[in-house]
């Protein structure tokens, strides 16, 4: 019996050491640890670069969301001779972006290290997982990172407590002591004050955040305009020397400036009451134009369209237009009549500008003759008007022999003496005469034609002319 048994146990022995020395396995290290990550039917391997992987070894946990989905299956130096190579496996069915992390974490203070893989936006918040890891994907080293050893943190601890400022703390201690002894009403009072402060700064913290959301926006529209704010910045410098030689004119227009500031402050105080009278008997003209409504813009499109409105449109008929016009005059018009060429037409001269033409003889018989007919023709024409003016038959007859008589003598002695000249100068051409005494003058050649009463449109009530 107990050769049967040492015969068994060394048979095992024999067939475990042949399994360990098979060609597929790389020895008792590379055999699975008893619950281990499951990697499925189709694992994938990814491998990873880490500038310290520590004490992590091979077989160590691959974890997502600290759940394990694989393990390492080797640990390497990188071609490069500075960085490690870490190979892993992962299940098939774990999904990571292509950019994704690998960060060496250690489960407790004493516990083992293990690589958690992490999408982007863990690490960084603001990069987003692009793409797939696949088999053979790589993680680069600026994707990976680790924990501080513990070693490492009571090193730095050590420093702090020997050759750091602990001793210093004794110091700060008394000081502190010294500072607050007295005082501390004042001290309880400031505690209070911070805390209400702490308090409302928690109170508004969405606010705040909203604020540095804000700048931090800001912040990013600027470097993205970095080369404008360049240029306005260079720009900048010699606009600020205009200002600096201009310092002393505009030092001048804000004193002038200060001192018209005063002046109409004192005017507007002066004419405040009437300027308040002002608007207030401005206000009921103002509530007319109001209470117009759209009568007034109805009037002012009119307006615009003065003198020809767009009835006008309506009574174009292709390319002619009917037109109406009413041309009677507006009662009380005067009316002027017509002149009369009829008794006052005369040949020419017979002679040349200039001529003699028989000297003051001639020129004195020509002008009585012709101031005789026309002061007789005028007196008569103004006395019996005069005289029918009047309404009377008397003075129709002292109008005719008065407008004769002076008609008469007025054109004789005017028509002698501008015959006189006008034989002497020009042949007779400036004679002139004074009719009836009045104001008008007359040339004994070439007399003005007679005019006729004027004479006045009377109202649509008045039965007559005047």
């Amino acid at each position: 019996m107990r050769r049967t048994d040492r015969a068994a146990a060394a048979l095992a022995l024999t067939l475990v050491l042949a399994g360990c020395s098979a060609p597929g396995l790389g020895g008792i290290d590379s055999l699975p640890l008893p619950g281990g990550a499951d990697l499925g039917s189709h694992p994938y391997t990814v491998t990873a670069e880490f500038a310290d992987v520590l004490s992590l070894v091979p077989q160590s946990a691959v974890k997502v969301n600290d759940v394990a989905v694989g393990r390492v299956t080797a640990i390497d130096l990188a071609p490069n001779g500075w960085t490690a190579k870490v190979t892993m496996r992962v299940n098939g069915k774990v999904v990571l972006p292509a950019n994704a992390y690998a960060h060496l974490e250690q489960s407790s203070l004493l516990g083992e290290k293990f690589i958690q893989l992490a999408a982007p936006d863990r690490r960084t918040g603001g990069e987003t997982g692009t793409g797939r890891l696949g088999d053979g994907a790589r993680i680069p080293l600026d994707h990976t990172n680790r924990n501080p050893e513990v070693e490492e943190v009571f090193g730095a601890l050590s420093m702090l407590l020997n050759g750091g400022g602990v001793n210093q703390l004794k110091t700060i201690t008394v000081e502190l002591n010294k500072a607050l002894q007295g005082n501390e009403p004042q001290v309880r009072s400031m505690l209070t004050r911070v805390n209400a402060l702490v308090t409302d700064l928690d109170g508004h913290k969405q606010d705040i955040t909203a604020a540095l959301d804000g700048v931090n926006h800001l912040s990013a529209t600027l470097a993205t305009r970095d080369r404008q704010i360049g240029t306005v910045l260079t720009g900048l410098s010699p606009g600020l020397k205009v200002l600096e030689e201009q310092r002393g004119s505009l030092v001048t227009m804000l004193r002038s400036l200060g001192t018209l500031s005063d002046v109409a402050v004192t005017t507007v105080n002066r004419s405040k009451d009437d300027m308040v009278a002002d608007l207030k008997a401005l206000a009921p003209t103002l509530q007319r134009l109001a209470d117009s409504g759209k009568a007034l813009p109805d009037s002012l499109q009119v307006l615009l369209t003065y003198p020809f409105t767009d009835e006008v449109l309506s009574g174009v008929k292709g390319d002619y237009l009917n037109v109406y016009l009413d041309m009677t005059a507006a009662p009380g018009t005067q009316i002027v009549p017509e002149l009369d060429f009829a008794d006052n037409v005369y040949p020419p001269p017979t002679s040349d500008p200039g001529e003699d033409v028989g000297g003051t003889d001639a020129g004195t018989d020509a002008g009585t003759d012709a101031g005789t007919d026309a002061g007789t023709d005028a007196g008569t024409d103004a006395g019996t008007d005069a005289g029918t003016d009047a309404g009377t038959d008397a003075g129709t007859d002292a109008g005719t022999d008065a407008g004769t008589d002076a008609g008469t003598d007025a054109g004789t002695d005017a028509g002698t003496d501008a015959g006189t000249d006008a034989g002497t100068d020009t042949g007779g051409t400036d004679a002139g005469a004074d009719v009836g005494g009045t104001d008008g003058a007359r040339s004994s050649l070439f007399p003005l034609p007679s005019v006729g009463p004027v004479r006045t449109v009377p109202s649509p009530s008045a039965g007559g002319h005047s």
